[in-house]
C-alpha cells in the first residue's frame, strides 16, 4: 500500500513531524512511504496512492500558504473523482500552547471532505493522545523558547498516525 507524507515547513519543525509520521507508517507491514515537501510532491501522483497524510505550520488557526497553493492543484482530481474513499489525516505545528492547533487542523481537513476522503485521526486510547494530543490529527507546540527539537510526545503522537493510518489503508486495500 502507498502512503504519501506532504508538508509545508518553514523552520524544520513541521519536517521534524512529518518525519516521525512516515516513520510509523513505514513501521507497518506492505507500507511504502513517500515523504514529501510541498516543492517537490506531485499533484499527478496522488490517485496512485491508498493514503495521504499532510500537515503545515498553523498561521493564525489557519493552513500555511504554501500547503493552500499545493492544495488549490488539486482541482482537477476533485472534478474526476480521483481521491474518493483514499484514506486522509492531517498535522500541524505551532509556535505556542494555544495557538490554533485545532482550529488548523479542522481547515486541513476540510478539502480532504471536499475530495470524498475518509479522515483518520487519533483515539483517546493512544497513551500520548489522552494528555497531549488531538482528536482530529496531530498538532504539536514548539515554544519559540523551548529549542528546535520535537518533543518525545510529539514524535510519539506522530509514530502513532502514521502507524493508524498506515493499518486503516491496509485494511481497506485487503478487500
Amino acid at each position: 500500500m502507498k502512503i504519501c507524507v506532504v508538508y509545508d515547513s518553514e523552520g524544520g519543525h513541521t519536517k521534524a513531524l512529518a518525519e516521525a509520521i512516515a516513520a510509523g507508517a513505514q513501521e507497518q507491514t506492505g507500507a511504502e512511504v513517500f515523504l514529501w515537501s510541498v516543492d517537490e510532491a506531485d499533484v499527478y501522483a496522488l490517485p496512485e496512492m491508498d493514503a495521504i497524510i499532510w500537515g503545515c505550520p498553523g498561521h493564525f488557526g489557519t493552513i500555511s500558504s504554501g500547503l493552500k497553493s499545493w492544495i488549490d492543484k488539486l482541482g482537477y482530481l476533485w472534478a474526476e473523482g480521483k481521491l474518493i474513499n483514499k484514506v486522509g489525516a492531517v498535522f500541524t505545528t505551532t509556535a505556542t500552547t494555544h495557538g490554533g492547533l485545532e482550529a488548523t487542523l479542522l481547515n486541513l481537513i476540510t478539502p480532504m471532505l471536499h475530495q470524498g476522503m475518509l479522515i483518520v485521526g487519533l483515539p483517546g486510547n493512544i497513551p500520548a493522545n489522552a494528555l497531549y494530543g488531538s482528536y482530529y490529527g496531530v498538532g504539536v507546540t514548539f515554544p519559540i523558547d523551548g529549542g528546535e527539537e520535537i518533543s518525545s510526545e510529539g514524535k510519539a503522537l506522530g509514530h502513532a498516525l502514521g502507524e493508524r493510518v498506515a493499518n486503516v489503508a491496509r485494511q481497506l486495500t485487503d478487500r
